[in-house]
This record gives structure tokens, sequence and C-alpha cells, in this order.
């Protein structure tokens, strides 16, 4: 199972991020092989669109569930539709580490 954390950093001290479409970074997280990596969110200064270029993007990613603090109703469209999990949290003093935990 892949699942992303949005943070506002690229390490597990980093906090995490209310944000979907304009979080700075996302933290992948492969249930299976244990592993993390964070990249960069390329999407976080567009225009418009944010929410479903992000949506899109982790559909690209082959995402099973995505834990962020809200998400557009264009962007729940596109993962609802691909049936990606959106677990909300609206803890923004937790670490990306605090929720690895809590996955683990």
């Amino acid at each position: 199972m892949k699942i992303i954390i949005t943070s506002k950093g690229n390490q597990p001290g980093s906090l995490f991020d209310l944000r979907f479409g304009r979080a700075g970074w996302f933290c992948l997280f492969d249930k299976e092989t244990g592993k993390t990596t964070f990249f960069e969110n390329e999407n976080m200064n567009a225009n418009s669109g944010v929410g479903v270029k992000t949506a899109e993007k982790m559909v690209e990613l082959g995402v099973d569930k995505i834990i962020s603090g809200d998400f557009g109703p264009k962007a729940k469209e596109i993962l609802d539709r691909f049936n990606i999990q959106m677990v909300i949290i609206q803890d923004d003093e937790s670490t990306i580490g605090d929720i690895l935990n809590r996955l683990k």
C-alpha cells in the first residue's frame, strides 16, 4: 500500500501540511517495503487547477491513500473515481514522523 502524507518539508521532522494541492512536499510511504521518500510538489505554485493536477499525479504514482487536512471538490472527484482513500487530519502540529509512527 502506498500512502502520501502532505508535508511542509522534506524530512520526518517536518510539519504536516493541511493543504493538499498547495502542500510544499509529499511524503510517500510504501507500507510493504517500509521505504519513505519525499518529493517536492511541482504544482504548488500553479495559477489554477492545482488540486486536479495534484490528484492526477497521485493517480500516476499508484497511491492507495492520502493523508491531508483538506481536499477540494474537483480533487475529491478524481481521487474517488480511482478509489484513493482520503484521510483528513486537522492537526498542524504533528510531524511527518509522528504520522508515520501511527501508520506502522
